[in-house]
């Protein structure tokens, strides 16, 4: 017998930051607006309104960039504490009809819903049912995806955006994932995307056509996901006991690089992208190692825990150029890097209390 459909919804808060600052200060209102570092700092987005959106304005852009792209535009600095607030009433609302709950994130959770008889077991009318108690409650805008799995509930909540509401049916999901341009698969990155490129690869299609061989021999560990995606399968759970671990950010050159101030830039760079990751999950870090692939592919990792939680401070940046030492960085081109953050713990005083806000400020630049 066949097994009967998972129901799940992804719901994904529209410009989550930004709306939260033009809900709470009404001048902002229909403004191009941009939280995140100062435009005359090394600062970076942390996101922005639609407004600021059309100017090709996007999160861990460089706000001197953004400033450049959109001089008019309102830049504020991110205030956490009121984003959590919403965040929590957000999780309330979804725990009143949904007991299985994946937060991503402050603005983002799955939510599986396939044992719940609410609406007569509609899926899409419960995800519309969400999406306007949010508003209500919060006066913010949410976008909803409704499918099968958590892969094509996820790229069905960016349809539409914003306020958008979007169902991927079982029938639907295989040809949807075949005609799908494979830059909008979720989870593949610009350089997985440009090595698919490379390939051969540019839609669904082309990537169903290759066997889980060819995949495993180009993609490694990360084949069987491509193979299944492909074909609208994807068979993770929605876990409500997920606890994060590590947050993670690397980078693939397209040319190789052996340029020790580069590589050190580059992992600046990185950590900032993560610390931003890293406050959006309400966490900070102890522990901070970096990753690098060389030209022959050898591969080694350097890490160091210390004492207070990671940010955006001279020291962190004097313990990068120290976990470079002794690596043959500067003498070997590089063709990866990655930075990783764990010893994770949540926080619990507010995030705008630790130094991972720092990275709003002087100091950091992101390319």
């Amino acid at each position: 017998m066949q097994a009967t459909p998972r129901k799940i919804i992804h719901i994904d808060m529209d410009a989550f930051y930004a709306a939260v600052e033009q809900r709470d200060f009404p001048q902002y209102r229909n403004k191009p607006v941009i939280v995140g570092g100062k435009p005359d700092s090394r600062g970076v987005v942390a996101t922005c309104s639609y407004e600021a959106r059309q100017f090709g304005i996007h999160s861990a852009m460089p706000s001197a960039h953004a400033y450049r792209l959109c001089p008019q535009a309102i830049f504020v600095k991110p205030r956490f504490d009121a984003y959590k607030e919403a965040s929590e009433i957000i999780r309330k609302i979804f725990a009143r009809y949904c007991d299985c709950v994946e937060p991503l994130s402050l603005d983002e959770a799955y939510l599986d819903v396939s044992d719940c008889q609410l609406y007569q077991g509609s899926a899409t009318l419960l995800a519309k049912q969400i999406k306007q108690e949010i508003f209500r409650q919060t006066h913010l805008i949410a976008s909803a995806g409704i499918s099968y799995n958590k892969f094509l509930a996820k790229i069905a909540s960016d349809f539409g955006k914003p306020d958008g509401l979007y169902l991927i049916t079982p029938e639907q999901g295989p040809g949807f994932a075949e005609n799908l341009a494979i830059g909008k698969f979720h989870g593949i990155g610009r350089a997985t995307e440009q090595k698919m490129r490379d390939l051969g690869v540019v839609s669904g299609t082309d990537l169903k056509r290759l066997s889980l061989e060819e995949l495993q021999q180009h993609f490694g560990k990360a084949a069987q996901h491509y193979y299944n995606i492909a074909r609208g399968i994807d068979p993770r759970p929605v876990n409500a006991d997920r606890a994060r671990k590590s947050v993670g950010i690397e980078t693939t050159f397209d040319n190789d690089i052996a340029d020790l101030p580069s590589i050190l830039q580059h992992l600046q760079d990185l950590l900032a992208k993560a610390l931003i990751k890293l406050a959006e999950k309400q966490m900070t870090a102890y522990t901070l190692t970096i990753k690098i692939k060389y030209q022959n592919f050898v591969q080694i990792t350097r890490g160091r825990t210390l004492a207070e939680p990671i940010g955006d401070s001279p020291t962190t940046r004097l313990l990068l150029t120290d976990l470079l030492k002794n690596t043959g960085v500067g003498s070997t081109k590089v063709r990866l890097l990655g930075v990783t953050l764990s010893g994770l713990e949540n926080s619990q005083i507010g995030l705008g209390k630790y130094r991972q806000m720092d990275l709003f400020d002087p100091g950091f630049r992101v390319e």
